[in-house]
């Protein structure tokens, strides 16, 4: 330890003056010697680091306010002992550095275990602790290594006050990113069991109004307007009113009871138009229980009915509202320029599984896929959507958002 492992012999000194301030510099390897400790005997070296200020700062409390003032200042150097493992630091020196010929290296600071340690869990903390601030705060260093050891003893903070970190939640851009994108993996999972998990999707129909099925799906696209919003068009769709997605659209509807659509929604820019969905559930049938003719399957009377149902309400509403629908405000005006246009308004029928296509072994039965692919495809309005398609879209949407390399097949 008393010698200098990049030499016998060498002065020290001559060395800290001829380091380059753009350089790190660490020593060859060496086994530490230190009786009664664990690093005895253990790998260690040391880094060096040099520093030329232009000046040294002071600062000096008189009264209630700091006094800062500048001196000529000279070079520093910090040197650090690292022992058994990468930043480990065992031991800290800060000295001055004289020039050449004016005297040798002197040491203004010198820490070791557990000191030095305290100083480099400072400096990792620097990064959490804001400029800003109105109020004097005190953090205890158990608290700060519990922190860096165990990143769960965060949920006990959490516990003794909420509230101080949901708002140092609502004032981070990034972490609302982080919160949003994780309520809607939540979700996702559980559109995905929805759809897989029988028992799951009938205990819900249970406590959804009138015990329908169709009810269980309103509610959630209710809840979760951007997942029809995002995936069923190249455009951004956002819900026609912020209260509620289903609407009614002919009768006593949205411009002054009668047709209903399940999903009433609009593009978004400049000029929006209106955008139609009709939702039933992923255990509707695509297709009829049997072939028409060899080969050929027909739709299900469902499907052939919601295809009509959709047509039917898209027609009436046109009828209705005519060309362009105003935006009203809360107090019965004018939105000065918002307009909704009706001018032939896609459609959107969600129904049914792709996993109704497929074999009693599960694999492809061509000619299922065969008919309800030349069946849909020759719509034109509605767009038939299945929900398993939608899943997979909004899944890629997230993915795509938390900018992985790949969506995650379903």
């Amino acid at each position: 330890m008393n010698g200098d492992p990049w030499g016998e012999g060498v002065d020290a000194t001559t060395y800290a003056q001829g380091r380059l301030p753009s350089r790190t510099y660490a020593s060859a390897s060496f086994p530490i010697l230190r009786p009664n400790s664990a690093d005895n005997g253990q790998p260690a070296r040391f880094v060096y680091k040099v520093f030329d200020p232009e000046a040294e700062t002071t600062a000096e409390l008189e009264g209630e306010q700091w006094l800062v003032s500048e001196s000529p200042a000279g070079r520093y150097q910090v040197k650090l002992l690292i022992a058994r493992e990468a930043g480990n630091v065992r031991e800290l020196w800060v000295q001055r550095v004289p020039a050449k010929g004016q005297g040798k290296v002197e040491t203004r600071l010198n820490l070791r275990q557990p000191e030095a340690g305290r100083l480099v869990e400072l400096l990792r903390t620097l990064e959490c602790i804001p400029v800003d601030g109105e109020q004097t705060v005190r953090v205890d260093d158990s608290l700060v290594r519990e922190l860096f050891a165990n990143p769960e003893s965060l949920a006990r903070i959490y516990r003794e006050d909420p509230s101080r970190l949901r708002q140092l939640i609502s004032d981070d851009e990034s972490a609302r990113d982080v919160i949003a994108l994780t309520h809607r993996r939540g979700q996702l999972q559980k559109f995905r069991r929805l759809l897989s998990d029988d028992a799951y999707f009938d205990a819900e129909v249970e406590q959804a109004p009138g015990k329908r099925r169709e009810a269980v799906w309103q509610k959630f696209f209710e809840d979760n307007p951007w997942i029809l919003g995002v995936p069923l068009t190249g455009q951004l769709l956002t819900s026609w009113s912020d209260q509620k997605l289903e609407q009614v659209v002919a009768g006593a509807s949205v411009v002054s009871v009668g047709k209903r659509a399940d999903a009433l929604l609009r593009t978004s820019g400049r000029i929006k138009s209106m955008v139609f969905a009709e939702i039933k559930t992923h255990r509707t049938a695509l297709l009829a229980a049997s072939e028409y003719r060899s080969g050929c399957w027909p739709p299900s009377d469902e499907l052939a009915g919601g295809v009509a149902q959709v047509q039917g309400t898209v027609h009436r509403a046109v009828n209705e509202i005519g060309e362009r629908l105003q935006d009203v405000a809360p107090d019965g005006s004018d939105v000065p320029g918002g307009f909704t246009y009706m001018l032939k308004p896609r459609a959107f029928l969600v129904i049914g599984s792709l996993d109704q296509l497929l074999g009693q072994d599960g694999g492809h039965h061509r000619d299922r896929i065969r008919s309800f692919e030349l069946y849909r495809r020759q719509l034109h309005e509605p767009e038939v959507v299945t929900f398993d398609e939608l899943l997979a879209r909004a899944e890629w949407h997230v993915t795509m958002a938390e900018g992985d390399v790949a969506p995650r097949e379903t």
